[in-house]
Formats: C-alpha cells, sequence, structure tokens
C-alpha cells in the first residue's frame, strides 16, 4: 500500500507527551514514541533519543521531535544530504508554545506545522524564504507540477526577493496555467508574445520557463517548470512486460520532444484498470493512472489518426491509445504523437495547452482495504490500519465501529449498516472502489477474525460475472484480536498452544460447535470462545463449561473480558467452576485456561517451557559449536 506517510512525535518527557497526544488527534495515523522511563502511555518507546531520531528520519517518515531544536540538529545533521528526498523534520515545544518546520518546509513541512500550530491554537513559525516574502516558493509546485532545475531556484528566488526583475516565459502555453505564479509575486516580467514563443532562447539574468518541451536550454540562472500538459494514453495485450510499456512510452515521448516531466496522467480503457504493466507505468513517470469507458473512448472517434474497427469490434471503441490521450486533453487537446506500436502494446500522446487536471480525468483504480482496528483503543490500532483510513475516500462498517475510530473519521464519507448486515456492507464497499474511490470496510479485532475479510473474497468468488469488482486493488491490515487484547490485560494465557471457537450458531451448525469444543477440551487447548451468549442462544455456554470441566482442573483460570478498549471495560478472572455463563453477552470474550495455565498474584499465564531449560530446535545457532569451531549450519 503506496500512503503518504504520517508523522512521528518523538517525545521526551510527560509534558511532551500530553502536548504530542493532543496534536495527533487531529493527524490521522500519527504515531507518539516516548522515551523509555520518563514517558508513560506512549505508542511505541525507545532508549537513544538520537538513534531514534536518526532511525524515524531515514524511514522516510515527517519527524516532529518534541524538544529542543538543538537534540533534533546534532542528531540528524550528519545524515542530511539530499533535500529533495529527506522527510519534514520539526521542532515543538515540549509546553505546545512553539512549532517550527526545521526541514522539508516545502515538501510537508510548512503544512504540517500549520496543522500543529492550528489545533494547539497558535501560529506556526515558518522561516523559508518565499513564505517570509509573502511570494510564491518555486520548489512549492501545485499538484501536477514538476521542478526540473532544483539547482537554479535558490538564484531565482533571491532575485524575488531582492527585488530584481525575473523574466517569466510560457512558450505557447495558456497564460491563465501559470497565474499561480504571478498572483502573489509581482517582480515577474513576461516577455512578449513573439519572444516568448521561441523556444531555445534563454535570454540573460534570472528566468523561469514554463515549458514541456525536452529540449529546452537550462543553462544560466533559468528555472525550468514542468506544467501538467500531457496525457499518454496506452493499451496492451494482456500480460504484457511492463518494461515493453515503459520503453514505448519513452521513445514516444522523445520522438515528439516532449519532457516525460510533464505527463499529467496515464490513461487507458477501464478493462485495463488491474493491468500490471499499466499501474507500473504510472510508478515509474511517478503520475496518476486513469480510467475511461469505452463510451466515453468512442466519442473521440471523429479526432482519431488511426481508428480500428479490429478493436471497435474487440473492446468498444475505435481506439485505445489514442482516444484515452485525446479524452484526457479535453476537447481543446491536440494529438501531438499518433499512435506508436510495439509488438504488445500501443502508446500516444495529446498536449493541452491549458493544463490536464488528472483528477477530473475518469476514475483511478479503486482500492478496498479490509481494516481491523482492534477491540476498540486507539492505542491498540496498529500504523497500517490508522494510514489505511487516513487515506480513505470512504468508510464502510457498523455504526458502533466507525464511531470507535473517532476523529480519524473527519472528512470521510461514511456508510453505516446496523448489526447483521454484513453482506450489504462488503456490496457496499466493493461497489464505491469498483467507482474509483478508496474505501476502506471497518472490522472491530482482526479483519480477519471471524469478520469480513472472508466474506470479501467469498463474494468475490461467487460473483464471477462482477469483473469491475474483480479490477478492484484488495488488501487486508490485521488488527489487535479480542483474544489478544483480554490476554494482555492479565499476562500472558496464551503462551502455549491455543484455538478460537465462535458459539454462535447463526452461521455454524450447533453439532460442529459441540464437535470443536469436545476436540479442543481433549487437546488441551486455551480457548478463546468468541460469541459465548445472546439474548436467544442461552445454553451453549453452559454446556460447554459442563464439557470442559470434564476435561480440566475446576480452579482452571477463566478470563471474561468485556467492551475491551472502550469506556465500559471490565476484565475479571474467575475459575471454570465459578464461570457464570448469566454475566457473559454478545460484547464479552470468554479466555479458557489449559490444564497449564496459572494464576500467579495478579497475573495468569500458561507456560511455554522456557523454564525448564529446554531449547525450540527450531532457533537458530546463535554461537559456535561446542569444540568451539564456527558452526556450519549457523
Amino acid at each position: 500500500m503506496t500512503r503518504k506517510a504520517s508523522p512521528v512525535f518523538v517525545v521526551l518527557n510527560q509534558t511532551g507527551l500530553n502536548t504530542a497526544r493532543r496534536v495527533a488527534e487531529a493527524l490521522p495515523g500519527a504515531e507518539v514514541h516516548g522515551l523509555t522511563g520518563r514517558v508513560r502511555g506512549a505508542d511505541a518507546v525507545f532508549t537513544g533519543t538520537s538513534s531514534h531520531l536518526r532511525s524515524v528520519f531515514r524511514s522516510g517518515r515527517a519527524v516532529v521531535g518534541v524538544c529542543a531544536t538543538g537534540i533534533i540538529i546534532r542528531a540528524l545533521a550528519p545524515f542530511l544530504a539530499d533535500k529533495w528526498a529527506e522527510p519534514p523534520v520539526l521542532a515543538l515545544a515540549a509546553d505546545g508554545s512553539a512549532v517550527v518546520p526545521l526541514l522539508g518546509g516545502h515538501h510537508g513541512a510548512n503544512e504540517l506545522a500549520a496543522r500543529i500550530a492550528q489545533a494547539l491554537g497558535l501560529r506556526a513559525s515558518i522561516t523559508t524564504a518565499g513564505d517570509v516574502a509573502g511570494g510564491t516558493a518555486l520548489d512549492a509546485l501545485p499538484d501536477g507540477w514538476r521542478l526540473a532545475t532544483p539547482d537554479a531556484v535558490r538564484g531565482v528566488m533571491a532575485a524575488l526577493i531582492d527585488g530584481h526583475p525575473v523574466t517569466l516565459d510560457i512558450g505557447d502555453l495558456d497564460p491563465a496555467l501559470s497565474d499561480w505564479l504571478t498572483e502573489d509575486n509581482d517582480g515577474f516580467q513576461v516577455p512578449s508574445p513573439d519572444a516568448a514563443g521561441q523556444e531555445g532562447d534563454p535570454g540573460t539574468g534570472p528566468r523561469v520557463r514554463v515549458s514541456d518541451r525536452a529540449d529546452i536550454d537550462t543553462r544560466g540562472e533559468t528555472v525550468v517548470l514542468r506544467p501538467p500538459t500531457l496525457a499518454v494514453g496506452v493499451g496492451c495485450e494482456r500480460g504484457c512486460a511492463p518494461g515493453e510499456v515503459e520503453n514505448l512510452v519513452r521513445e514516444s515521448l522523445a520522438h515528439a520532444g516532449l519532457s516525460p516531466q510533464s505527463v499529467a496522467c496515464v490513461v487507458s480503457l477501464d478493462l485495463k484498470a488491474d493491468e500490471p504493466a499499466v499501474l507500473a507505468l504510472g510508478e515509474a513517470l511517478e503520475t496518476p493512472v486513469r480510467f475511461l469507458d469505452a463510451a466515453t473512448l468512442e466519442r473521440e472517434t471523429p479526432r482519431l489518426a488511426t481508428p480500428s474497427e479490429a478493436v471497435f469490434r474487440e473492446v468498444g471503441c475505435h481506439g485505445v491509445a489514442e482516444g484515452a490521450a485525446l479524452a484526457a486533453a479535453g476537447p481543446d487537446g491536440v494529438l501531438v504523437q499518433p499512435k506508436r506500436k510495439s509488438l504488445r502494446a500501443t502508446c500516444a500522446i495529446a498536449r493541452s495547452v491549458t493544463g490536464i487536471r488528472a483528477d477530473r480525468v475518469g476514475q483511478a483504480r479503486g482500492r478496498l482495504w479490509v481494516v481491523g482496528i482492534g477491540p476498540g483503543a486507539a492505542g491498540w490500532r496498529t500504523p497500517e490500519a490508522s494510514a489505511a483510513v487516513a487515506a480513505a475516500t470512504d468508510l464502510v462498517g457498523y455504526r458502533l465501529y466507525l464511531d470507535l475510530l473517532g476523529e480519524a473519521r473527519v472528512g470521510k464519507a461514511r456508510h453505516a449498516t446496523e448489526l447483521g448486515a454484513e453482506s450489504e456492507r462488503v456490496t457496499i464497499a466493493l461497489n464505491l472502489a469498483a467507482r474509483g474511490r478508496d474505501v476502506v470496510l471497518v472490522s472491530s479485532g482482526d479483519a480477519g477474525i471471524y469478520a469480513l475479510a472472508s466474506l470479501v473474497f467469498e463474494t468475490l468468488e461467487r460473483m464471477p460475472d462482477r469483473a469491475d469488482w474483480r479490477r478492484v486493488e484488495i488488501g487486508v491490515c490485521p488488527g489487535v484480536s479480542a483474544m489478544q487484547a483480554a490476554a494482555a490485560r492479565v499476562g500472558a494465557p496464551l503462551g502455549h498452544d491455543f484455538c478460537a471457537i465462535s458459539l454462535s450458531d447463526l452461521l455454524t451448525p450447533r453439532a460442529v460447535i459441540e464437535r470443536r469444543v469436545r476436540a479442543a477440551a481433549e487437546g488441551d487447548f486455551v480457548i478463546a470462545l468468541y460469541n459465548p451468549m445472546s439474548k436467544r442462544r442461552r445454553d451453549l455456554l453452559p454446556w460447554a463449561r459442563a464439557h470442559l470441566l470434564a476435561h480440566r482442573p475446576a480452579d482452571t483460570p477463566v478470563i471474561v473480558a468485556r467492551d475491551l478498549g472502550r469506556a465500559g471495560e471490565s476484565v475479571c478472572v474467575t475459575t471454570l467452576t465459578d464461570l457464570d455463563p448469566e454475566a457473559v453477552d454478545m460484547l464479552t470474550l470468554v479466555l479458557v485456561g489449559a490444564s497449564e495455565t496459572r494464576r500467579f498474584e495478579d497475573w495468569v499465564y500458561t507456560p511455554r517451557g522456557y523454564g525448564s531449560g529446554a531449547v525450540d530446535d527450531a532457533m537458530p545457532a546463535l554461537s559456535g559449536s561446542a569444540d568451539g569451531r564456527e558452526d556450519p549450519g549457523s
């Protein structure tokens, strides 16, 4: 899953933790890491501040050091090499009185600082030159734009700030395309239309050139900006090698004299939404991939250079590559590179002098992530699950589970259903994803344990005619299960072999449930009993208790956990003989120990056998062999 990395708050004291928690609530996917022995209640702990700052920085995630700037600077200074690749780094005062972007101001740090400042009710301390001068930062570009000459930015920005004239050359492009450059900065001089159209003449003095041409001269004090003016239409046979498509596109761009950095989007027929070669091309060009239906492409037939009846008979339109490129470029777009072919692929390029907004072209490949959010507490939600929720356009789930997401729901379209509508939820999620949305189907606990992940795949298998569903990207994000959460509350009752059994006979025949309970009892497993009692079903848990008593001691520890991670949480430890089924409901998990499970003071654990001195023969060798020579199998 490719997602924008969420920030990590590195906290050194309890005051800083309180500040970080206030801010993290407004930043979905954020994590709070605390210094061991100094901070209690963080999402993760660390022992060395400098080494941990470096570790987060190297991982590519935004770093928010809740500490003095000097600590951050000394830790990271030896590792700074490439401002274009490094993640944002910020300093946040422990008491929440100041936030300063230190690195990556125009690569997310300033924006993150503004969000943190808003959450704390203060003003971010922005120091980047373009922002201080109130003008436009040439390295903070609108979506779709690229900077071709990063080394020239400093000199041109210095000229603008000092009031020296800077030439803005947009060639034959629509002047409105560069309005974002001039609306807050009156230091640009625009040459006459005749002069502006003369590609290749760098002129003298600092200059900004907006061009999609590959052959322009970038010598001297010239910043070259690549506008999103090109749409690359592609078609290919199923299973075509990604390298063949990419090579064809790069050759086509070079043949037309156009820059790959001005490709606003890769476009194809919707039947290709799951085609690896097409998706890989978008990654290679670092540009969005969009898909259009055959009817949309067919409307472009009058403008095609090489319409094909054979293609029409195959997919319902007279041209995939040319039609897709022209449809993306819009009614004023021009086909600048007619269809070129390789053995198994086709490519065409269209150009729009007014620019192309990729988000307004067709639809992206839809994504469906089936996410387990844990029992309820945000601290039990994995970073992957939080990142998926943060990136989603739509959330689908049981109303209670969506409510448990809290602030993470803000800004998302919510599709809530009631308990028992599992099939409806899956259908809603698949339909949304098939329309190009980024969808998260929310489950409590782990999505693959008595939850919706299996139903998603079962639904896909039962509906082979829904080709649009099969083109959706699908992933499963694991979560902390109720049995893990219950076990953690009391110690380590799952320390040896265990199993999980649902006592609900709505989907499983009672005879099957009874057979599984008998087998687990005879096998002496620790048993997690899900769905133990309902208003209608009152006798299966008493039956299971009676049967288990025939196979293990009466004082076997039993954990009864209700509403784990939520406001009404209760966890108690009793014994098998004292277990009261009437105190249990559908919001409760019952964890029955094995014959070896022990209660020690306030803890419950099941020994694995390590204390006996035994060593698992599956463990890798950690030292040399007995005679001192290196073990050849290690």
